[in-house]
C-alpha cells in the first residue's frame, strides 16, 4: 500500500502521522491538514495555522503524494518555495511549513505488485523414434496487472475471480496495464 509519513512538533508534543493512498477522511482521496478539527483529518493547534491549510493526495497517474493549497492568504512553504496557488509532489526528505510549524516528510513507501507466475515451457514429446516439441505460445511482452475501477490499484490478474484485494470490488470491468516489462 502507498503511504506517506509525517512528522512535526505541535504544542510541545513529537507528533507522526502516516497517510495511506486510500485511507477514511472527511473528504475522501485527500488528507486535510489545518485548525479547525471540523474540516481537517490532521489538526495542529498553532494559531498561524490556517483553520483549513492544506491537503495531501496520491496521485494515481503519476504514481506519487502531491500537497495542494487551500489557503491563498497563508500559502505554506514547501522545500523552500512558496505554493501560493496549485499543487507539488512530496518526496522522502520534504518540508512543509505551515506557518510556524514546520512538517516533514520522513518516510514515501510505495506498494510493489508482485509479478505474475509465468510457466515453464513444455518438454519435448517422444513418439516412438519421433521427438516433437510443442511450440509454447509466446511470452507477453510484459507482466500485466488488473486496474481496480474503483481504487484503481493494480493486482495481479489471477485476482480476476476473487476482486480487488484493497476494496472489494470486482475486477470483472478492470482495466488491463503493464505493469513491467519483460528481461
Amino acid at each position: 500500500m502507498n503511504a506517506l509519513t509525517l512528522q512535526w512538533h505541535d504544542a510541545g508534543q513529537h507528533k507522526t502521522q502516516d497517510i495511506y493512498e486510500q485511507q477514511s477522511s472527511q473528504n475522501p482521496g485527500t488528507v486535510r491538514i489545518g485548525r479547525d478539527p471540523l474540516r481537517c483529518d490532521i489538526v495542529l493547534s498553532n494559531l498561524t495555522v490556517s483553520g483549513l491549510h492544506v491537503e495531501i493526495f496520491f496521485h494515481h497517474q503519476q504514481q506519487r503524494f502531491y500537497i495542494r493549497n487551500l489557503r491563498s492568504q497563508n500559502p505554506p512553504i514547501v522545500d523552500g518555495r512558496q505554493l501560493v496557488q496549485g499543487e507539488m509532489p512530496l518526496t522522502e526528505g520534504s518540508s512543509i511549513s505551515l506557518g510556524q510549524i514546520k512538517l516533514n516528510v520522513t518516510k514515501v513507501s510505495m506498494a510493489n505488485i508482485p509479478a505474475t507466475i509465468l510457466l515453464p515451457p513444455h518438454p519435448p514429446i517422444h513418439i516412438g523414434h519421433h521427438q516433437y516439441s510443442p511450440t509454447p505460445p509466446a511470452p507477453p511482452p510484459g507482466v500485466y496487472g488488473l486496474e481496480c475501477p474503483k481504487c484503481h490499484k493494480v493486482s495481479p490478474a489471477e485476482n480476476l475471480q476473487i476482486g480487488c484485494r484493497w476494496c472489494g470490488t470486482s475486477l470483472a470491468a478492470a482495466v488491463s496495464v503493464l505493469v513491467a516489462p519483460s528481461n
